[in-house]
This record gives structure tokens, sequence and C-alpha cells, in this order.
């Protein structure tokens, strides 16, 4: 299996589950003004014609997850950029991550290893699981900057963990330590930083178990369940139950369940 080619990131896989690492600790696995960005949309795009794969875990390399924006670079394009060149910038630029992330196909784990600030941030809430070390922290700090999410991070965030909280998230800039975000809804879990990628794996491995049209199916009905009223997100539902329903894999399901023993899934 050919794997994309990525210049600032590693990407591995083992069984069903890719992990696609950030290379870049010497700025801080920043968004900006590295190839990390170009290198999550080309992992996305990879798991939509890869059928083997079924789960996608990002995490960092060095001491952060991702400190978002890269401030100098920033400095630089405020004194430079016109308003239309700004607009065009983002619109073409960080923006790719949500429209991306928003249309992975397979769940997405944040194994979030040090400090997720800004557009990393933004990063960590567009994915579907979250867990962090000891190490992590969060923070929605654009406004510190005299800026606000550029990358559509207010979407996301108001999804994690509600539109009052995000909105005193996104006024205050403060940041967040772990067990804070376990409690407010930023993390599903915190472990030790040694544990972190293990625990990440052990998640990813019982999504990994299960039917891979299943899950991807799954995956699909709850994102557009954000934005869908009821009666439209019933007929989506109708319509991923039947095709289900004549896969192989739903007849092994079937067939493991009665003969009490684990499925043998093909994505079929």
């Amino acid at each position: 299996m050919n794997l994309p080619a990525l210049k600032d990131s590693e990407l591995a896989l083992d069984g069903r589950v890719a992990v696609l690492t950030f290379k870049r600790d010497d700025m801080r696995n920043a968004l900006t003004g590295t190839a990390i960005a170009d290198d999550i949309c080309a992992t996305i795009e990879w798991t939509h014609a890869t059928p083997e794969v079924s789960v996608l875990i990002l995490t960092g390399a060095g001491a952060a997850f991702s400190a978002g924006g890269n401030i100098k670079a920033m400095r630089e394009r405020a004194m430079t950029f016109s308003v239309a060149e700004m607009e065009q910038y983002y619109r073409h630029g960080v923006q790719r991550i949500p429209r991306a992330m928003a249309a992975a196909d397979v769940p997405v784990i944040a194994a979030v290893n040090g400090p997720a600030l800004g557009a990393g941030f933004d990063l960590v809430n567009m994915c579907d699981i979250r867990i962090g070390s000891a190490n992590a922290q969060f923070g929605e700090t654009f406004i510190n900057l005299g800026l606000m999410a550029g990358d559509g991070g207010g979407w996301f965030l108001q999804r994690a963990v509600g539109a009052q909280r995000a909105a005193e998230l996104s006024f205050t800039g403060r940041v967040v330590k772990p067990e804070e975000a376990r409690a407010i809804g930023i993390l599903l879990e915190v472990t030790e930083p040694a544990r972190l990628l293990a625990r990440a794996r052990e998640i990813a491995a019982q999504i990994a178990a299960r039917p891979p049209l299943a899950v991807r199916y799954a995956k699909r009905a709850l994102r557009l369940a954000q934005t869908q009223a009821l009666p439209e997100h019933l007929d989506a539902c109708a319509s991923f139950q039947a095709a289900l329903q004549k896969t192989e894999d739903h007849l092994e399901a079937l067939a493991a369940f009665f003969e009490k023993r684990s499925g043998v899934f093909k994505g079929k």
C-alpha cells in the first residue's frame, strides 16, 4: 500500500489504525509556516481512498501538539497584506484543514501530547475523540493577539463545550489545563505522557475491530446530524442502514453474535 508523500509529518499504518505525527518541534508544530496543513489534508484524502484504514490518530512529536499560527509570519502578513489578500490567504490556506477534517470518512482521534493553542486547539476540536496527556494545555488564544478564529474554530468549539463556555474561552483567551479540559468536555480522558499514544491506540483498536463500512457510515451520520433537520436526517439514516444490511460484514456480525465468537470483517 502506498502512503502519501508528506513533508513535515510522519504517517504510519498498523493494522487498520493510521497515526499521523507532526514533526516540526522546532516550530512547535505550527500549522502555518510549515507543511503540516498540507500533510493533514493529504492524509485525509488518502483515508478516503484507502478502505484498509478504519481510524486516524493525530499527535505531535516533541513538546507541543500544535502552537497554531506562526506569530512571526503573522506580523509580516499584517504589515504587507491587504484585506483582500488576507481573506484569500485564509480561504486557501488554513481553512483547508476544517474542510478536510469535516469531510473525513473515518473517526479521527486527537492524542494531545502538549500545548494545543489557537488553530492547534481548533484542530483538536475538529477530532471526534480527544485524549490528552498531563502535559497538554488548550487555549482559544486568538483574542490575545487582537484576532478571532479565522479557521472556523468557534463552530467546532461550541459543539465541544457548549455556547456559553465557548464564548468565555474565546473572549478571554485563557489557557485550560488537562483536568479542567476533561471536566468541560474538551477531553474524553487525561493520561500520563508515557501512556498517551498507547491509550489512543487502544481506543482506535476497539473501533478498528468493528465492521469498517459501518464505522464509516456511522461517522457520516454523526457529521450530517450537526446540520440536518430530523426528517432529513432520518431519510439519510434509512438509506445508510439499508445499504449496510446488504453487506457481507453485517451477515458475518450476525453469525458471530449467534455463534458467540468475534467477527472477522472485510469491509464488504
